[in-house]
């Protein structure tokens, strides 16, 4: 058996890039997966590729801006599974933009997402976890916030917000829970969709040399898969490429 087999394990952000990466390779690995996003019909079709090659999922859509949604997908897991071992923590969006520009509302929607909505994951799991005597948290977080750069001082910050969270979340949990900050680099995500296009252009840029979304997953598995008493606490995982 692997250190993932058995676990349950979900995860926020699931229905692409990353987070549907996570998902597949957990459920080969042996992995009961709670699907959670705000795509439903991503979302089933995944599951479905997941029940198709032999493993479990279920899914609910879970929008990490409402307190109520995470709590749902962590209930969701205890009551299909009767409990939870892992939460990943990886919904996120990254508009980034010139200060200048203004764009407040995205200034808005990068913290309800990337920061409060893992600080609404920590909410709904922690006294799940504090109850079961077990539990891990894996946040994603970003090499934005270890250079910081012209245009995504904004995004830096909420991916900061949430590094500082979970070192103090690690130092608060003890001996039973486990706190792990993923940092990629440039990933081949849908990640630049919604960016201002002269930004997008840059971004487009960059992926040239980008990771696939399974590197970080791998990552992630890297995590979850060690004995009890080994808390992997940060990883950074970038293309060799990426300065």
């Amino acid at each position: 058996m692997s250190g993932i087999e058995g676990k349950v394990v979900a995860i926020t952000g699931a229905s692409s890039g990353i987070g549907e990466a996570t998902a597949l390779l957990l459920a080969e690995r042996g992995a009961k997966i709670v699907l959670g996003a705000r795509r439903p019909e991503r979302l089933e079709a995944l599951a479905s590729r997941i029940e198709e090659a032999g493993g479990e999922a279920v899914w609910a859509r879970t929008d990490v801006t409402r307190r109520e949604d995470l709590s749902g997908l962590v209930k969701l897991a205890s009551d299909r599974y009767g409990q939870l071992d892992v939460l990943v923590s990886n919904a996120g969006i990254g508009l980034i933009s010139r200060l200048d520009d203004l764009r407040v509302k995205d200034w808005e929607e990068m913290i309800d997402v990337n920061l409060k909505g893992v600080l609404y994951g920590i909410a709904a799991a922690l006294p799940v976890f504090r109850e079961q005597g077990f539990g891990h948290f894996v946040n994603t977080v970003s090499t934005a916030g270890l250079r910081i750069v012209p245009l995504q001082s904004v995004y830096a910050g909420t991916k900061n917000a949430v590094r500082t969270i979970s070192e103090g979340l690690r130092q608060e949990a003890g001996d039973s829970l486990r706190v792990t900050v993923v940092s990629p680099g440039a990933v081949r995500t849908d990640f630049a969709e919604r960016m201002d296009p002269a930004v997008k252009t840059q971004i487009d840029k960059m992926m040239e040399t980008a990771l696939s979304p399974d590197a970080v997953a791998r990552a992630i598995a890297f995590a979850i898969e060690q004995p009890d008493g080994v808390d992997v606490g940060d990883i950074v995982v970038r293309p060799t490429a990426q300065g």
